[in-house]
């Protein structure tokens, strides 16, 4: 399978690079192997060598942005989600640490992701580390280092690479944004109802039910 590459960006600063990335913090950027230099490879090897979940985004490895709370919304989005794919056999709800190589130069990592075995070569679980996959849904789950330019770039990529849904989850207002492509979106408040239109038919969750793991306290009944 032969893989497009994402255009090739020109920059000759670190403030060109750290904008075409999305004007994100430095402090997510890897300076080894140098910016605009890295591959797939080293995404695997960086992430043997210390543990760090990084994205390789024009050649260069950025480290994704995590957080304690974003982790909590993802599991329970990836434990609804799954239930209701696996029980339809569906395809695959993958997490955090489930890297796709959109394209030939690409590597993104959602916080959950479902791909439908269509998409699947041969309709089994990739042995690859890094698949060559774009998924059917994909979710990000807004931490404090990303920002809005760098989330504008990934949705255009996910939609380039084939993705037909997209949520983008913000914790503190509590809201989903629902993008069908790069910049048509419905935004959905704690008190509405997230489903899963085309994509994911008959699934339909209370986002009450989703942010509701945030108010969880140890003396809950």
């Amino acid at each position: 399978m032969t893989l497009a590459a994402e255009p090739a960006i020109d920059v000759t600063t670190v403030s060109d690079l750290l904008h075409e990335l999305g004007d994100i913090p430095p402090s997510r950027v890897l300076l080894k192997p140098l910016p605009g230099t890295a591959t797939v490879d080293d995404v695997l090897e960086v992430r043997r060598r210390t543990r760090r979940l990084c994205e390789l985004v024009d050649g260069t490895l950025v480290e994704k942005g995590m957080g304690y709370k974003e982790s909590l919304l993802a599991v329970v989005i990836i434990r609804l989600l799954e239930t209701f794919v696996e029980a339809r056999n569906l395809g695959l709800v993958t997490g955090a640490d489930g890297m796709m190589r959109l394209f030939a130069d690409l590597v993104r990592i959602p916080d959950v992701a479902y791909v439908s075995w269509a998409r699947i070569p041969g309709g089994r679980v990739p042995v690859d580390p890094i698949p060559r996959l774009a998924p059917n849904l994909a979710v990000e789950v807004l931490s404090a280092s990303n920002t809005a330019r760098e989330m504008e770039r990934k949705r255009g990529e996910y939609f380039r690479a084939g993705v037909e849904l997209v949520w983008i989850f913000d914790p503190d207002p509590r809201t989903v944004d629902v993008y069908t492509s790069p910049d048509t979106f419905t935004r959905l408040t704690e008190s509405e109802t997230l489903d899963g239109g085309a994509v994911l038919p008959g699934f339909s969750i209370p986002l009450s039910q989703i942010f509701g793991v945030l108010d969880r306290r140890q003396d809950d009944k």
